[in-house]
């Protein structure tokens, strides 16, 4: 059992999965840099957050043709767990690994403060360990988080039950509108989506940032040991 933590440059999230997974989860995680050609001997591959290449042309829109993304993309396809944050969860949709894109926030303002999401009903590995409706707090850090695709689109991920996360009041309400619990305008207030077999994940928010009592809150600490369980039960 092991996990990749793809570092491109611009990454500023990578020590912090890394940690994560490690330490916290007991997930073996090693670097690899995103000029690399194999995953071979990797379980898993995390895309972490950050602004890769300065996030120049569109967030993500370059790191998808980073020498390891059709490893990941291999990982994928083989029913292996993919997780992307932030500008990870950029990068997917860049990849087409996921569907839709990352506009840019409602007022366009960057980001930073905790957020309630609302973990919705799915078949996604990474929300095993947690209850259907629990409302987490989870910070977010972006400018370019505000989902949207196309009405066909949308029906599908809603029909599907792919949408993994939702932004909402702390009382688990949503708020669709102009308003401060869905704070940069995300279609459905969506914040993390997941694809058709449920092991690639994308979300904006960030569970590695409260996965220890140090930090504020462990409400992420789940996420990375449903992975555990995953990964456990294909050994």
């Amino acid at each position: 059992m092991k996990a990749a933590v793809v570092v491109f440059p611009g990454s500023n999230c990578d020590h912090d999965i890394h940690h994560v997974l490690n330490e916290v989860a007991g997930v073996p995680a090693e670097y690899v840099w995103h000029g690399e050609s194999s995953l071979a001997g990797y379980d898993a591959a995390v895309l972490p957050g950050g602004f890769s290449y300065g996030d120049y042309l569109r967030c993500g829109a370059i790191a998808r043709f980073s020498p390891i993304m059709p490893e990941v993309e291999r990982l994928a396809r083989e029913g292996r767990p993919v997780l992307g944050i932030c500008n990870g969860f950029q990068v997917l949709t860049e990849c087409h690994l996921l569907p839709g894109a990352l506009l840019r926030n409602r007022k366009l303002k960057f980001l930073c403060q905790d957020v309630h999401l609302r973990v919705e009903p799915s078949a996604s590995l990474y929300a095993a360990k947690y209850r259907k409706g629990e409302v987490l707090r989870i910070p977010i850090a972006h400018m370019d988080g505000n989902y949207f695709c196309d009405p066909d689109t949308l029906r599908e991920l809603e029909e599907g039950k792919r949408v993994v996360f939702r932004y909402v009041r702390p009382d688990g309400t949503r708020e669709d509108g102009d308003g401060t619990a869905n704070p940069n305008g995300a279609l459905a207030s969506i914040a993390g989506i997941m694809n058709k077999e449920g092991n690639v994940l994308g979300m904006m928010p960030h569970p590695e940032r409260v996965s220890e009592a140090a930090l504020g809150g462990t409400d992420g600490r789940r996420l990375f040991q449903a992975l555990k369980k995953f990964l456990e039960g294909r050994a």
